[in-house]
């Protein structure tokens, strides 16, 4: 089949692991003539987001993509909001795919999309959302003006042309339905994924990595990942581990430091030897940090590498929200105020850290297989 992933209402950064890249990586492996249409915006190694040249180019997940401009028209911090793109409707002709999945329920070109598969009923269209009150609409212009006035119609236009809108966590179906009028039964839970490690590649993983970073058999490792933002709560972290007398844990911290937390940040990690900063990590050593570690740390804001880490069979300590509560299976800690970071790092037994390991793993398995999740668009 052909299948085109349409990622002009959100980033799209190559050779990375988040959901667009795994999905469209899956949709090659399984033989089906994919395509990406991208915007030009991406981040750079410090995780900075960056405008890219238009441009036409093999993807390294092995499909073309082609990134294209904002429109012209519009100044370009108005058409990085508003998501028009020059040419869209022509690649859909020149292309013409049997499923469509458009990354992102923010946009104008989602109008564009409908238009086309009216014309084309045949095609399969969805529409995924990733937004929820922790990342979109913060502010009351952007709430009502942007997301009220100009997203939501938009969306509601669009949504009788596609089958389901495809929501990553039960917040963002929550969101969807409170601001953009999106009813019930138009939803379907789809979580960001991962790749549920084997055991043989997941034994190799953990004994080489441990080995290379120097972790005794007996040594607990707790990673924490991304970019690391104020709401991120990296500094609350590194606060409770340097309160935890634990001689034989582990610290690292994968990712980019933001420059409003940074000199306290490395103040911290300098001032405790069980710490290390590793910057960013490929998808592959990331992959082995995470099979290498035996708690995953997530005390704020939701990270795509949460879903990572359980494919890597990490117990889990995470913020406790709503869109949380699905993965936590008795593999981990919920930080609330009834059990704050400090008293959960203090009640660590490390007799039952394997047994949470593998919980995870099941967890990982049952809702996160992206190529479970790929096949749903072919199914």
């Amino acid at each position: 089949m052909k299948i085109l992933h349409m990622c002009i209402s959100c980033f799209y950064i190559d050779d990375r692991s988040y959901q667009e890249n795994e999905l469209v990586r899956h949709n090659v492996e399984q033989g089906h003539d994919v395509l990406v249409i991208a915007s030009t915006e991406s981040h750079a190694a410090d995780g900075q987001t960056v405008y890219l040249e238009p441009s036409r180019y093999p993807g390294g997940e092995g499909a073309p993509v082609i990134r294209l401009p904002y429109v012209s028209w519009l100044p370009h911090p108005i058409g990085r909001k508003l998501r028009f793109h020059p040419g869209v409707y022509r690649l859909l002709e020149d292309f013409g795919p049997d499923v469509i999945l458009f990354h992102g329920a923010c946009g104008g070109e989602l109008l564009t999309v409908s238009r086309y598969v009216a014309a084309h009923p045949n095609v399969r269209f969805f529409i995924d959302s990733h937004e929820d009150w922790n990342n979109s609409a913060r502010t009351p212009l952007s709430r009502n003006l942007l997301h009220r006035l100009f997203y939501a119609p938009i969306l509601r236009a669009a949504l009788p042309r596609a089958e389901k809108l495809l929501c990553i966590s039960t917040e963002t179906m929550d969101f969807v339905q409170d601001l953009y009028k999106v009813p019930g039964d138009r939803l379907e839970f789809y979580p960001l994924g991962g790749r549920p490690v084997p055991d043989g590649e997941y034994n190799d993983r953990r004994r080489a990595t441990r080995e290379t970073l120097g972790l005794a058999p007996g040594t607990i490792a707790l990673v924490q990942s991304g970019k690391q933002t104020k709401r991120k709560k990296l500094i609350e972290s590194l606060e409770a581990f340097r309160g935890w007398q634990a001689a034989d844990a582990r610290l690292f911290i994968a990712g980019a430091l933001d420059d409003e937390i940074r000199d306290q940040a490395l103040a911290m990690i300098d001032a405790d030897d069980r710490v290390t900063f590793l910057g960013w990590q490929s998808v592959d050593d990331l992959t082995n940090l995470l099979c290498a570690a035996d708690i995953y740390l997530q005390p704020g804001t939701q990270s795509a590498t949460m879903q990572h880490a359980l494919c890597c069979r990490c117990a889990i300590i995470l913020d406790d929200v709503p869109a949380h509560q699905v993965y936590h299976r008795e593999n981990g800690w919920l930080i609330s105020a009834q059990q704050e970071l400090p008293a959960i790092l203090a009640d660590i037994d490390p007799a039952r850290l394997e047994t949470m390991q593998n919980r995870s793993l099941r967890v990982a398995l049952e809702f996160l297989d992206y190529d479970k999740l790929s096949r749903r668009l072919t199914e």
